[in-house]
């Protein structure tokens, strides 16, 4: 018999008010990120994710569509054992595909707060 290891479900460290943007999406958005996020967590890559540009590698933004609507949530995937999700919100730009300058400058500012919890974390593993 093959020895299988089973799939490591890799922790979602929330950050700023990300989880409760979320939360005030419509529910059927709410379960197409929960549905894409579950898949970072393992591992994988969603089908509607793509790098996010300008902010750091491993930075991944989930681009969905849901009723008329877009959505938006961003994560930090190559930061150790846990997937960190700098920001989520919805869009609203009906010209260009550009992320506005507020929320860039947000994702910045927690992605530089993840790392450090990253390398906190990593610390006390070690010790």
């Amino acid at each position: 018999m093959e020895n299988l290891k089973s799939p490591v479900l890799r922790p979602v460290v929330w950050m700023g008010d990300s989880k409760k943007k979320i939360q005030d999406f419509p529910e059927g958005a709410q379960k197409l990120i929960g549905d894409e996020l579950q898949l970072i967590q393992f591992g994988g890559m969603p089908k509607d994710a793509k790098p996010f540009k300008g902010v750091g590698s491993g930075i991944v933004e989930i681009a969905l569509r849901h009723a008329s609507d877009a959505y938006r949530v961003v994560t930090a995937v190559q930061l150790g054992a846990k997937v960190y999700v700098l920001h989520a919100f919805q869009k609203k730009s009906k010209k260009g595909a550009e992320t506005p300058k507020r929320d860039v400058d947000l994702i910045k500012k927690r992605y530089a707060e993840a790392r450090e919890l990253a390398c906190e974390h990593e610390k006390t593993k070690i010790h």
